[in-house]
């Protein structure tokens, strides 16, 4: 079998196990402790990245916009610039890759890892299925936590470039704010949360398919979870290429 041919089987893998574990998520929904618990391990967790980086992007995006900006005479379009850039494109690619980095690898090796100790396997011996025990609950705990964290990255964001903005390169704060808010609309809004539901959903979706299907092995462990953070880091970009084409 070729590349093309085994490409197009994993593509099929994915597409199968995703069946599955949407046909386990509504058991897996009826007991909300074990997803609640996953929303604090891939969205809790991941805070203290998220927030220092949405706050230094924030902090350069001050400067060079500020800079950018004064040689078209438009200083005063910095909010709209800053509140655009951040809710459209960067919070939730961004917010997305740090996920994969971070969260995505957790979920693959803590996955992978009960693979190579059989916990999986006595599972199904003692009848519990895990991909409603184990999956599911991660599956939906990611695809929630997402849209979360892209909203503090884009506050943490708008405050940093407030912060530099106005302090530092001396644009006024009323033009600043006003200027946001006149201009940034609910679509705008609404573009980021698709956005973030969909790497979020994609994202989360590769790291429990590259953690189940690990090998049994301490390497197979460790491919598992680099295959999620370069598979996941390049269909962010793809899905977002697609879903900006989309939106304009």
């Amino acid at each position: 079998m070729g590349a093309l041919g085994r490409s197009l089987a994993r593509v099929g893998a994915v597409a199968i196990f995703l069946l599955r574990v949407l046909a386990a998520c509504p058991a897996a929904l009826a007991r909300p402790g074990p997803w609640i618990r996953q929303i604090y391990n891939t969205g809790a967790r991941s805070l203290i990245i998220i927030m220092l980086c949405g706050l230094v992007v924030g902090m350069i995006m001050g400067l060079a916009f500020s800079d950018m900006l004064a040689r078209f005479g438009s200083e005063s379009a910095l909010g709209v610039a800053a509140g655009l850039a951040l809710l459209k494109e960067l919070g939730p690619v961004l917010t997305a890759l740090l996920f994969a980095g971070r969260a995505g690898t957790s979920l693959a090796s803590e996955i992978g890892l009960m693979r190579a100790t059989d916990q999986l396997t006595a599972m199904q011996v003692m009848a519990v299925d895990p991909l409603r025990a184990v999956v599911a609950p991660r599956f939906i705990g990611g695809i929630i936590a997402m849209p979360l964290l892209v909203a503090i990255f884009d506050i943490m964001g708008v405050f940093g470039t407030q912060l530099v903005g106005v302090s530092v390169m001396g644009v006024d704060a009323g033009t600043f704010w006003s200027q946001m808010q006149n201009q940034v609309g609910l679509d705008d809004v609404g573009e980021g949360v698709v956005k973030s539901l969909v790497f979020g959903f994609a994202c989360t979706l590769i790291a429990v398919f590259e953690g189940f299907h690990a090998a049994p092995t301490a390497e197979g462990v460790g491919l598992a979870t680099t295959r999620t953070v370069i598979i996941s880091s390049v269909l962010v970009l793809i899905f977002d290429y697609m879903l900006t084409a989309a939106f304009l």
